[in-house]
């Protein structure tokens, strides 16, 4: 499908990965927004778990690391920004901020609690990668256009290069993924999937940016 009329003023891009300064961030895949019981609970987040787990090896095994971001908020606030739009969820210290198990979190990788639907709002991710030396990025996790896509725009405005892979993350509808991932893919990275992102992890391939339907 042809681009609207202006985004179809960008440049074709592709990205080559870099293990060495790559990292993988895991956004929001907790208890809270994927298991039953959960307070805002996302259907069929079952789907999600293979092409995660594609990229999450494959940048074990590259020594890449991986970076579990955990949406957590504080008991008492007089005005938590993020719970005037949303029913509350993910309390602070309960069983809804953990990552499912399905994806085996490991205690010695790095995890960040934000209070916002960005990773790096109010939060040392920025400094952490940093330190890492990490320049290019891997953004999964849920939702594509709520927390996942503030991430990608921060991160975008902070310098780093970003790929998205599309089957690695879910929004709220299919509209809302669709959208979303047009914009990613127009204006702030490169949108691909989980078994390409794994491939260019492993070997440094090159990852095309998908052409995503307006």
């Amino acid at each position: 499908m042809a681009k609207d009329v202006f985004s179809a003023h960008r440049h074709v891009e592709t990205m080559r990965l870099d293990a060495g300064r790559t990292a993988v961030i895991v956004v929001d895949m907790v208890n809270d927004f994927c298991k039953p019981g959960g307070a805002m609970v996302l259907p069929d987040y079952e789907r999600l778990v293979r092409p995660q787990l594609q990229v999450i090896e494959a940048a074990r095994a590259r020594g890449a690391p991986v970076i579990w971001v955990h949406d957590e908020h504080r008991r008492n606030m007089r005005r938590d920004r993020e719970l005037l739009k949303r029913t509350p969820h993910c309390e602070e210290g309960g069983w809804g901020t953990r990552i499912i198990e399905d994806l085996g979190a490991r205690e010695d990788e790095i995890h960040v609690t934000k209070r916002r639907y960005s990773a790096f709002f109010g939060t040392d991710l920025d400094l952490t990668l940093k330190d890492m030396m990490v320049t290019q990025l891997v953004v999964i996790g849920v939702v594509t256009n709520i927390c996942v896509r503030s991430t990608v725009h921060d991160g975008f405005f902070l310098g780093y290069e970003i790929v998205v892979p599309h089957d690695a993350c879910a929004a709220t509808g299919p509209r809302e993924q669709e959208s979303s991932l047009y914009d990613i893919a127009t204006h702030f990275g490169v949108v691909s999937d989980a078994e390409t992102v794994a491939r260019a992890l492993r070997d440094g391939a090159e990852v095309a940016n998908l052409d995503i339907a307006a």
